[in-house]
């Protein structure tokens, strides 16, 4: 069992750089994500990252500094 187990994130920036490195270090400790970025190709790439790991991951592709992509 990960030390996340059973625990949800929510992480902005996922795309990649340090927001990629923390989702798929999250999903090797088994984590369940929300993650959200402007860049939406490179978002569904670390979602399919994190389910080659056996993780869940939900993603919002919306700019964080907008109401309007945080209601989504």
């Amino acid at each position: 069992m990960g030390r996340l187990e059973g625990k949800v994130a929510i992480i902005t920036g996922a795309d990649m750089g340090i927001g990629e490195r923390t989702a798929l270090l999250f999903a090797r400790e088994g984590a369940r994500f929300g993650l959200t970025d402007v860049k939406e190709a490179e978002l569904k790439e670390t979602v399919e990252e994190i389910k080659k790991l056996g993780g869940e991951a939900y993603m919002v592709a919306g700019d964080v500094r907008k109401a309007e992509d945080i209601d989504k």
